[in-house]
């Protein structure tokens, strides 16, 4: 399907691996111009000759640790006048409010909850000025589904859903869309690393990880593929009517959730 995106400008955070690496292949291939940012420049860098190679466009990279007000600050300022906004950079640990101690809890924060918080402030703005874009939160269905195991990704999560609900509901006065994309457990090397260990707590047997998923309704994680394809559609003029929502993207796991 053509999105009818080609030539936007797209800033995408913690654009290196997983659902960010996939959500800039998928708009670079709709011809979109893209800012990428993320911690590792050698990813980065692999990941931007890729798209460069494959779909002739425009790929600027900015490795930044977006747990910096500084970083975030100065990565707004460069991108300010970007299109579409894909808030994505995010490493919440699992545990339960014992597990995470006070400084954990605010270190990954500072990156998911107020890292979204601040780019948004630097970059809606512009967009106001414009009449025109498009922010997509790739938040999680944590913020959805509690769990006593994930605390500070569930309470995080949930912060940014209504941060979503709040400021997409006024946007659209100014022709903005503000939405978000709530996905389940989705397939990368952190979500196999999590199989895994689970695995070796259940069964002692690290090799039997993907048995892990029969719990999930659907039998199976998502694809990092699933979920950027939603997030380009959610970004593009083809859902020019949909702001202040959430899509979940979960397997039917919060819907499971609602029969227990």
């Amino acid at each position: 399907m053509d999105l009818q995106l080609k030539g936007r400008s797209v800033l995408i955070t913690g654009a290196s691996r997983g659902i960010g690496r996939a959500i800039a292949q998928v708009m670079g291939a709709e011809g979109c111009n893209l800012h990428l940012a993320a911690r590792s420049e050698e990813l980065l860098s692999e990941v931007a000759a890729q798209i460069r190679s494959a779909h002739g466009v425009d790929v600027k990279i900015y490795p930044k640790d977006l747990s910096r007000q500084s970083e975030v600050e100065a990565l707004g300022q460069a991108c300010q006048d970007v299109d579409i906004l894909i808030n994505n950079a995010g490493d919440i640990p699992t545990g339960t409010l014992w597990d995470v101690d006070a400084a954990t809890w605010r270190r990954s924060w500072e990156l998911k909850v107020f890292g979204y918080i601040d780019l948004t402030r630097i970059i809606l703005p512009r967009m106001y000025e414009r009449k025109r874009g498009s922010i997509v939160n790739v938040i999680g269905v944590a913020a959805e589904v509690p769990n006593p195991n994930y605390i500070a990704g569930c309470v995080g999560n949930a912060a940014l859903n209504t941060f979503t609900y709040v400021l997409g509901g006024e946007s659209v006065q100014h022709n903005v869309r503000v939405n978000a994309v709530n996905p389940g457990p989705t397939m990368s090397d952190r979500h196999k690393a999590h199989l895994i260990e689970r695995a070796r707590r259940r069964f002692g047997d690290e090799s039997r990880w993907a048995e892990m998923m029969a719990d999930y309704p659907s039998g199976r994680s998502g694809t990092v593929e699933e979920v950027a394809n939603a997030v380009a559609f959610l970004a593009s003029d083809l859902s020019s009517n949909t702001s202040g929502a959430s899509l979940r993207i979960d397997g039917g796991i919060w819907a499971a959730a609602r029969k227990r």
